[in-house]
């Protein structure tokens, strides 16, 4: 157990540092004013409707960093700051949660493949550190082969989350060179501007990638636990 301690603590400290970063970089290209004075809220609308989507609505949502586009409802939620701010950060993160809604209208299979899966996930996640820590407990102190068998089933459930991680990565990555490519297209920011909103998408996208590698290492840590168990 303690390897999977000191696993923990490597994944979360990785993790720190890359959201950290991400803080930081918003900030500093939250100093960029764009040239065409155009708020998040208005960068979301025009790319929704240069895109011919006029079905979705762009909604202010309470937090930081909490913006994300809800297929069911069809909204494109901003968080207060991006929503309002008319800066390089705001248009790169408007115009990425727009990607995810042109992603929708063209059924893009990444995201519906992730679409389909989120129910399952949902419960899988929810219940897979139990069932494995139980299989964990009943291995040493009750039965081999039934705590083997518990830990198996929770090994899977885990793994679903994993999966779903991964299949998050394209979806996240389309969405943010859809943003740039539009951006850059339609000449929404000059050249410095463009620069800001890249990285910003880019220290954005790298925090889904920490998630889906400590997934993942987390997974094959249990797995390597069942696997010895069995010799």
């Amino acid at each position: 157990m303690i390897g999977y301690y000191v696993l923990i603590g490597l994944i979360m400290l990785v993790s720190w540092y890359v959201g950290h970063k991400l803080k930081t970089k918003f900030k500093e290209y939250s100093k960029i004013h764009l040239r065409n004075g155009m708020s998040g809220a208005e960068i979301a609308r025009q790319m929704l409707q240069d895109n011919g989507i006029y079905d979705v609505k762009v909604i202010s949502t309470p937090g930081q960093l909490t913006d994300h586009y809800n297929p069911q409802k069809k909204t494109v939620n901003l968080s207060e700051a991006v929503y309002s701010q008319r800066n390089a950060a705001a248009a790169a993160v408007a115009a990425h949660e727009c990607g995810h809604a042109v992603q929708h209208a063209t059924a893009y299979s990444w995201l519906t493949m992730r679409s389909k899966l989120v129910p399952v996930v949902s419960v899988a996640s929810r219940f897979s550190q139990f069932v494995i820590m139980g299989g964990l407990i009943l291995m040493t102190s009750v039965s081999l082969g039934l705590g083997q068998m518990v830990l198996l089933a929770g090994i899977i459930l885990f793994g679903m989350g994993t999966l779903f991680s991964f299949i998050t990565l394209p979806v996240e990555y389309d969405a943010s060179n859809r943003a740039l490519a539009w951006l850059k297209k339609e000449n929404m920011v000059t050249p410095q501007e463009y620069e800001g909103s890249k990285d910003a998408l880019k220290w954005a996208a790298r925090t889904y990638v920490v998630a889906a590698i400590g997934s993942l290492a987390t997974l094959l840590y249990f797995l390597s636990i069942f696997l010895r168990g069995r010799d």
